[in-house]
């Protein structure tokens, strides 16, 4: 009898879909921030999308999120901030006022957190 190869005869079917995840916060500066400041802001400081206080500020999953500051409604750099997430004192925006520039009090700073969910659903036959 000569050799075979023998295989399974399977087949499979696979559906990626990708979920986003996008939470604002909302903070009005409180005092002139001038070239040369770090201002903190924490996380309970900031309002939610429904308008009450932050609990806390959402993690950023690794190499499937980004985040946006606007100050004024302008998206900024990243490289003026500094986000941490987390519970109440941990979670916070450090803003870096850079040189020649200024943030007058009762400017609007928006954050914007988006998160992406890979969901992946494999089907097997026979």
């Amino acid at each position: 009898m000569s050799r075979k190869i023998i295989k399974l005869a399977v087949t499979s079917d696979t559906q990626v879909s990708v979920v986003p995840s996008i939470s604002c916060f909302f903070h009005e500066i409180t005092e002139n921030l001038h070239q040369g400041t770090d201002f903190k802001i924490e996380a309970s400081q900031f309002l939610d999308d429904s308008g009450k206080n932050a609990e806390s500020l959402p993690h950023l999953n690794p190499n499937n999120s980004y985040f946006n500051v606007y100050v004024n409604g302008i998206v900024q750099m990243a490289d003026n901030f500094a986000y941490t997430a987390g519970e109440g004192d941990i979670g916070n925006l450090i803003i870096s006022v850079p040189e020649e520039s200024f943030i007058p009090a009762g400017t609007p700073v928006i954050i914007e957190v988006v998160n992406f969910k890979p969901v992946i659903h494999t089907t097997y036959g026979t």
